[in-house]
Order: structure tokens, then C-alpha cells, then sequence
């Protein structure tokens, strides 16, 4: 772990989190060799099915990698980025935002899609604020901890920005795979062209969120914030505003589209640098680093 602390991190997240998620995947719920079904819990079987490996995967890899490398300054350094809150208002609001526009308007380039919009049932706009909070104790808790808060700053600081992204984008987006054959797929299940397009989308994805880790002096609620964002607005509300199109398949569509014009933007706006002061990093130039 002190040697090869990224690789031991990416080893343990995926080891631990796919053997969590073996027992939803070989589920009724997945490919169907195990006769047992997951209880719907909060309206849907992935909460027990997918979240306890979710959180165990990342979150403890992280933490006990960090502990291991790094050391007690290793740990406090981790965590305080957990509840970097304290930044400009402006950062929240623009997350809150941006991210149901951008996913709105890079889904009409998707043929149909703009004789398809819907104006939103009064039911998903109230829920949407629940569902965010919801979203940022599940899915940003149990990731953020570990692909922005652990492995982020250690690429960044070893291969630049840029460079940090493109290796974590793929990484993050194959973490997922095995989900592709359960019902968290939806009606596309183990397609393997929405694999491929998923890990794809996870690098310009990777590269957005990048920046805004490094512009909010590595806030990880507002990165928790944005990835929460991007979630409740595709489970959500999404459907809602394009009910003929494929829930899963054209979102993913969306998805891609909306993170690769955004990246490329930024990209092109910071000069590749993604917000990213190598004088300011926060983790040690020595040992960790790898």
C-alpha cells in the first residue's frame, strides 16, 4: 500500500465492491441464477443490492489505503476535503442549475427528442429537491470519497489535470460494469455498446468534475453536490421530460453529449489546466503520490 497506494486503492474498490454485488447480480434482479429477489427498499431493490458494496468498495479502500500510505496527516487532509463546505454560494447554485440545463439541451440533438418534450408532472418537481439529498447521501457518499477525494489529487499531482482524468474517467466508468447485467440497466441491460459508451461518457464526465474539484480548493460536498445532480436528474426527472425516448439508452446518449461538449469547453477555457495549482495540492509530492 505505501509502494503502490493508487493501485492498491483501485484493486480494493473494485475487488470488494463486485464481490459486495455478486449476489444482486446472480439475483432475480440480475441474471437470474440465484432464486432469491432484493426487497425494495426507498422504491427500488438497488438500495440493498447495490449500495452496501458501493459504500464499501471506494469509501473503505480510500480510507484504509490513506491510513496505511499516508498516516494520521494523510487521514485529516482526506477528511477535511469530506466537509470542505465553506465555499461561494455561487458554486452551489451553479451546480444545482447547470446540470438539469445541460442535460435538457444535449438531449435535443437525439433524433425525436424535441417534438418528445414534456412539461414535467408537479410530483417530480417536488420531489426533486428530496431526491438531490438523497442522491448526496448515497451515490456521492459512497463515491466521491474515493475517485474525487483519494485518487483525484494523487493523479493530478503525478500526470497533471488533464492527464488524472483521462486515467480516472475509465476506471470510474468500469467500475460500474457488472451493474449492466441487472435491472439498474433498465430495458438496454448487458448491451455492450452501452458499456463501451458509458466508460466513454466517464472520462469528459471525469473532466468537468475535475475542475470543479480543483476550483472550489477541492471541495468534495460540491463535487458530491454535482454527481448527485447529474443522478436525479436522468432517474428522475428525465423520463418525465422525454417519455418516448429510451430511459436508459438515450439518456446515456445525453449524457455523453452534454459532458464531452463541457469538457471540451473547459478544456479549451483553462488551457488543460482544469482550475488545477500544483503549489496549492494538498498531498504530498513524495510518498502517496503513485
Amino acid at each position: 500500500m505505501r509502494k503502490r497506494p493508487l493501485l492498491t486503492y483501485f484493486a480494493l474498490s473494485y475487488g470488494v465492491t463486485w464481490l459486495c454485488w455478486l449476489p444482486y447480480i446472480l439475483s432475480e434482479t440480475g441474471v437470474g441464477v440465484l432464486p432469491i429477489r432484493f426487497p425494495e427498499v426507498l422504491g427500488s431493490s438497488q438500495t440493498l443490492g447495490i449500495l452496501p458494496g458501493a459504500y464499501l468498495g471506494p469509501v473503505m479502500a480510500a480510507f484504509v489505503v490513506t491510513a496505511v500510505a499516508d498516516g494520521r496527516p494523510g487521514l485529516r487532509r482526506w477528511a477535511a476535503r469530506l466537509v470542505r463546505w465553506r465555499v461561494a454560494p455561487r458554486w452551489y447554485l451553479g451546480v444545482i442549475l447547470a446540470v438539469p440545463v445541460v442535460a435538457v439541451a444535449a438531449t435535443f440533438p437525439i433524433p425525436g427528442a424535441l417534438a418528445d418534450l414534456r412539461t414535467p408532472d408537479i410530483s417530480v418537481l417536488l420531489m426533486y429537491v428530496p431526491m438531490l439529498a438523497l442522491q448526496c447521501v448515497t451515490t456521492g457518499l459512497a463515491e466521491e470519497p474515493g475517485w474525487r477525494d483519494f485518487a483525484q489529487p494523487r493523479l493530478q499531482a503525478r500526470y497533471g489535470p488533464l492527464a488524472g482524468s483521462l486515467i480516472l474517467g475509465p476506471l470510474w466508468g468500469a467500475w460500474h460494469l457488472p451493474l449492466f447485467f441487472s435491472e439498474w440497466a433498465g430495458r438496454s441491460g448487458a448491451d455492450w455498446t452501452m458499456m463501451v459508451e458509458f466508460i466513454g461518457s466517464a472520462i469528459p464526465l471525469s473532466i468537468v468534475m475535475a475542475w470543479v474539484f480543483n476550483r472550489t480548493n477541492e471541495s468534495l460536498p460540491v463535487v458530491m453536490l454535482f454527481h448527485a445532480g447529474v443522478n436525479t436528474v436522468y432517474s428522475l426527472a428525465w423520463a418525465e421530460l422525454f417519455p418516448s425516448l429510451d430511459e436508459f439508452g438515450d439518456s446515456l446518449h445525453s449524457l455523453a453529449i452534454g459532458s464531452g461538449v463541457a469538457a471540451v469547453v473547459l478544456l479549451i477555457a483553462t488551457r488543460g489546466r482544469l482550475g488545477y495549482e500544483p503549489l496549492a495540492a494538498r498531498e504530498p509530492a513524495g510518498a502517496g503520490t503513485r
